[in-house]
Formats: structure tokens, sequence, C-alpha cells
């Protein structure tokens, strides 16, 4: 186990993929040994649970490394979310990651569980054995009515069974340092890990930094600006770009940082290389990652 912690998240292929790339993707990162990998759901339909339940397996059975999964609310009812949660039983999955998920044109949510809170507190009734993670928003959920309400919804979500929080993505380290005094003056205690996505495609980044409310500062303008149509080019910045993100939040005493692979296990490893000294390995403890 990692000091602080190093994790990933990988994704199941998409619908008209080879289903084969996905462990494509695990080859490449295996010798990395992070702390745990995540693996993302979808929409929630039956295929989605099926995906991201073999997908964890694989990685907790075949590559030794414990696996948590995510599992979308919105669309969701008790019935769906106990069968999901008697697949990831079977597939050896410990630990779970609640989301609201996002919004699909045409479909009407299921009114079950409106909130990832919701989702939290009924998982942690019914698995009360099972750890529980959550995903915050270093610059603030989108919908929120203010900074400070999106805190008090997080201690909600952690109140209700979150024992380790993720962040969603952000290019400016400030946000994340201010974020985590402001939750920490809430009363939010767990570990709160700062989620890194590299920049490797230039409309990704304005598409995703628009979906999770995360600015695109100035230095990586400059970068999008100078190489987005040089796609080689930008994934060697964007390596550079994420590893001094991760080398200054450790400085600073982070908690752990949880790396947005997007599949690509070339940069994964690239952006791991550059910084693996920077995390000292421990004993594994009873903690809530000995999964």
């Amino acid at each position: 186990m990692h000091e602080p912690i190093f994790s990933l998240e990988v994704f199941p292929p998409k619908r008209d993929a080879p289903v084969g790339t996905i462990y494509d993707t695990l080859d490449g990162l295996e010798g990395l040994m992070p702390d745990f990998i995540s693996v993302t759901y979808g929409t929630g339909k039956q295929s989605d649970r099926t995906a991201t339940a073999r997908i964890a397996r694989t990685i907790h059975t075949e590559y030794g490394i414990p696996s948590v999964a995510h599992l979308t609310a919105q669309y969701a009812d008790k019935e769906i979310v106990d069968q999901a949660l008697d697949m990831f039983d079977r597939a050896g999955v410990a630990a779970v990651l609640p989301l609201r998920g996002d919004s699909v044109e045409g479909r009407t949510p299921a009114g079950v569980f409106d909130h990832a809170s919701d989702l939290v507190a009924y998982i942690h009734a019914k698995r009360p054995d099972m750890t529980i993670f959550g995903a915050c928003y270093p610059e603030t959920h989108p919908e929120a009515a203010s900074p400070q309400a999106d805190l008090d919804n997080l201690k909600i979500k952690v109140d209700a069974g979150a024992s380790h929080l993720i962040s969603q993505l952000f290019y400016d380290n400030d946000y994340f340092t201010d974020f985590l005094g402001r939750a920490r003056g809430t009363g939010i205690d767990v570990p709160i890990e700062a989620g890194i996505m590299p920049i490797t495609n230039a409309s990704q980044v304005r598409h995703m930094s628009e979906v999770c409310a995360a600015s695109i500062p100035p230095a990586v303008n400059t970068i999008l600006d100078r190489w987005g149509d040089d796609r080689t080019s930008l994934r060697e910045a964007g390596i550079i770009y994420a590893s001094q993100q991760i080398a200054d939040l450790v400085s600073q005493g982070v908690d752990g940082i949880h790396l947005y692979s997007m599949n690509q296990a070339g940069v994964t490893r690239r952006i791991w290389h550059n910084v693996r000294h920077l995390f000292k390995v421990r004993q594994a403890s009873s903690s809530m990652l000995s999964l």
C-alpha cells in the first residue's frame, strides 16, 4: 500500500469496441500495483452491471489489485441496486462508489435515489461491511446552490456511510487545497483523494471541464492553444503537467492521488514513472483500503 494512496480509474469498452481492449489496458498497467482500481458503470443497464462486475473481478482475481465498482443511482430502483450488489458480491468486490450518474436524454429517472447520498445510505444499510466511496467537486457541483451548500450535501453523504472520497478532475491545485480546507472545516474528516485527468485530447479536456465544472487555468489554455492539433506533443505536455500537479499535491500532504487513466496505459505508466518515488510503500493495515 502506498502513502499517500495511489489509485486508478478504468472504464468498460464502448459498446462498439472489442471487449478485449480493456484487458489490453489492464495488461499495460501490470506492475504499477495501485492501491485500488475503480471501474465505471455507465447508465445502469443490465449490460453495464455485468461489464463492471466482470472487469472488477478480473482486476481482483487475475491482477491481485483491489477493485472498486461504480454504481449509478439516477435510473435505479432498489431491485436494480440489489442485483448489482449481488453481482459485486459474486465478483469479490468489497467496495463501491455510488454516484448519481449522468442524465440520459429520453430516459426518466426512477425517482428512488435522487441523490448519491440516498444510494450511499441504502447500501450502507444493506451491506454494512462494504466499503463505500463518494465523489466530490473541488470547484463545487454545478447544480449546488452555493459552495457551502455543496459541502453540506457532501457531509450528508459522509454521514450516510461514505468513508473515502475521490474528487472530480481539476487543473488548478489551488482549488483543491482550498476545497480541502473548507471540507475539513465542515467536519468532513475522511480521506479525500485528488482526481487527476491527464491532458491528452483538447476537445476532451474542454468537454470534461464543462461537465465537471472544472476551470481551465491560463497555463492549460496555453498548452491547448499551442498543441491542441498536435496529439503527440499535447500528450507529452499533458504527462508533464499531470506529473507536476501530482508532485505539488504530494508535497502538500494530500491523502491520495486518483488518476483517471482514460484506459490509456502508456500515459498512465509514464506519469507513474515520473512520480513513483514520491509515494512510500507501507504495510497494508486494517483500514478501509485493505479490501
